[in-house]
This record gives structure tokens, C-alpha cells and sequence, in this order.
């Protein structure tokens, strides 16, 4: 055999193996899922459940990579610049999704175009709570403190979720608090049961536990009706008597824009499932955490109306864009 025969062969054997992995349906290798919040937080309590159930749908691992910061505009930038081949996807929320245009001056990416969705995963409400050691009982009591001091009253945020809520109660009572950003959900609650700040507004996951232990005081909760897992609390709506106050937190599977559509239906499949698997509904539904299983499509025109929705509620309570 002549060296010039060698090597066309061992070229025509490395195009055929090349061409095989190819041809391997998807996926073929792990899978990263960026969580664009701290360990620990709602987001990522969730997005590592999924990942886990997602992971024996696909066959394949569903690794999550914490990549906080800016609200989760840090990990959604990676993500949106990510290949659009389907081995990494975002685990957004209406933070990286619908609010974020709004509160920044400027994006690294277009946010209404850089990604495809994939599934909604579900939503929860937030509650509104205060340090055991702060006097007030009720958020009237709250309130009333407030308007007594203004500026003096503090509350904690980590996401955009956790900060508009806030400012939407500081607007629509007419009261003036002093904001103060956090990195990350849990070392809000730190600080909150520590007394370093004298209120927040977050997710379930991170307030329920902490409420039904005592080591904070829940005073009401964001959605519109109130919530079973916590019965004793009353609506923000009922507690201050008025009517349009509404905020809850949600979570979906994004992908980078162009990723294929046969990649996007497999993902949705897995994600659905995950929705659906009892284990997930068990250990989430505590928290007040209600899955919604869809197609991408309803993600789609999901994400357009709570664009709108959080566009609204940022304008109505005169957050300034950073």
C-alpha cells in the first residue's frame, strides 16, 4: 500500500466518524443550563430540579452553572451569545426575559430577539416581610411606619422581581423607602432576619420556609388571590385596601436564538415532563409553585404579554433605568 493510498484512507475513515457524530440524534453530550442567579435562590432551587428530570428524559446530563449577577443579565449575556446547537440553555425569568429592558440603559444583547423559547416551567408569588424586631404586625402598620419616617425604612432586593415589587407598594402607598441591592436572594434574607435591612419581598421558596419557622414575620402576599400555603396572609390588595396591585414570579427555558426547531421540541419535551413528574409537583407546591406545562409557542406569546405587564409596572412606579 503507497503512503499517498494510507492517507486517503485514514482521511475517508475520519470524514465517516466525523460524519457519525454527526448523525447521533440529540443530544450527545451533556448539557449546560445557566441559572443567571446565586445558589440558593428560587431560580436556582428550581432550575436544579428540572435539570435533574430533564436529564432522565434526554439521557443525557443537564449540568446548571451559576452565573449571577446584574439581576441576571450576566448569565443571560452568555446564553445569548452561546452556539445555537441546544447544549446550553437559559434557565429565565422575568427578570432576564421581560424586565431588564427596562431597567437598564443599555443590554449586550437584544432581549426580544437573542433567544428562542422553550418551555414555561411555572410560577410562584412573592411574600412581603419584615425583621421580627421591626413594629409593625400588618403591612398598614408597615405602611403607616414609613410614611412616619421617610427614607428610613429599608428594604433588601436581589432581583428585578424583588425590587419592582417593592417599588410598586412604595409608589402605590405613597411611601418613600431606601433601597438596597443585594447579590443574591439568600444573602437578602440573611440580612432581613438579621435586622441589617427592614424588609423583603421575594420568592416563596425563599420566604415561606423562613415565615412558617419564625424567623421572619410575613406581612402579605403579591398575587390577587391569596395563597393556600399561607392562608393567614392577606393580598397586598387587602391589606392596604386597594385594587390594582399584582406581581408574581415566573420561570421558562430559554434557548439562543436559531436554535433548531427539531432541538427545541426535544427540550420542551423534557422540560413538560419534569412539569408533570409528581416528585416535582410535590416538593415545589409548599412553596406555592404552580407548573404550567406548554409548547414554545405560548411561551412566546406568554413572554410578550408579561413584557408588556412589567414594562407597565416599572413605568407606574418610576424606577429609573440604570
Amino acid at each position: 500500500m503507497t503512503h499517498l493510498t494510507r492517507r486517503l484512507m485514514i482521511v475517508a475513515a475520519a470524514s465517516l466518524c466525523s460524519a457519525a457524530a454527526l448523525a447521533q440524534p440529540y443530544p450527545n453530550k451533556p448539557i449546560r443550563a445557566v441559572v443567571p442567579f446565586a445558589a440558593g435562590s428560587a431560580t436556582d432551587q428550581i432550575g436544579r430540579a428540572f435539570a435533574e428530570k430533564m436529564s432522565q428524559t434526554l439521557g443525557q446530563q443537564v449540568v446548571v452553572d451559576n452565573k449571577p449577577g446584574a439581576s441576571g443579565m450576566l448569565g443571560a449575556d452568555i446564553v445569548a451569545k452561546a452556539p445555537n446547537d441546544g447544549y446550553t440553555i437559559l434557565i429565565g425569568t422575568n427578570s432576564t426575559n421581560a424586565a431588564l429592558k427596562f431597567l437598564m440603559k443599555k443590554l449586550p444583547y437584544d432581549q426580544d430577539t437573542a433567544f428562542a423559547p422553550v418551555a414555561y416551567i411555572g410560577s410562584v408569588p412573592l411574600m412581603v416581610a419584615v425583621n421580627n424586631d421591626f413594629p409593625a404586625k400588618t403591612l398598614k402598620e408597615f405602611v403607616d411606619q414609613a410614611k412616619a419616617k421617610p427614607g428610613q425604612v429599608s428594604f433588601a432586593y436581589a432581583s428585578t422581581s424583588q425590587q419592582v415589587s417593592s417599588e410598586m407598594l412604595s409608589s402605590m402607598a405613597a411611601i418613600k423607602m431606601n433601597a438596597i441591592p443585594y447579590k443574591s436572594g439568600p444573602n437578602a434574607m440573611t440580612d432581613l432576619i438579621g435586622g441589617q435591612v427592614n424588609m423583603f419581598t421575594a420568592d416563596f421558596a425563599v420566604t415561606v420556609p423562613q415565615h412558617k419557622a419564625g424567623k421572619i414575620r410575613g406581612l402579605a402576599v403579591t398575587s390577587s388571590k391569596r395563597v393556600a400555603v399561607v392562608p393567614e396572609l392577606p393580598t397586598v390588595n387587602e391589606a392596604l385596601g386597594l385594587k390594582d396591585y399584582e406581581l408574581i414570579a415566573y420561570f421558562a427555558v430559554f434557548a439562543p436564538a436559531g436554535t433548531p426547531a427539531d432541538v427545541i421540541a426535544r427540550l420542551n419535551q423534557a422540560v413538560n415532563a419534569a412539569a408533570n413528574s409528581k416528585d416535582i409537583q410535590d416538593k415545589f407546591a409548599p412553596n406555592g409553585f404552580s407548573v404550567e406545562p406548554g409548547t414554545p409557542e405560548a411561551l412566546a406569546q406568554r413572554n410578550r404579554t408579561e413584557t408588556a405587564k412589567w414594562e407597565k409596572a416599572i413605568r407606574e412606579a418610576k424606577i429609573e433605568a440604570q
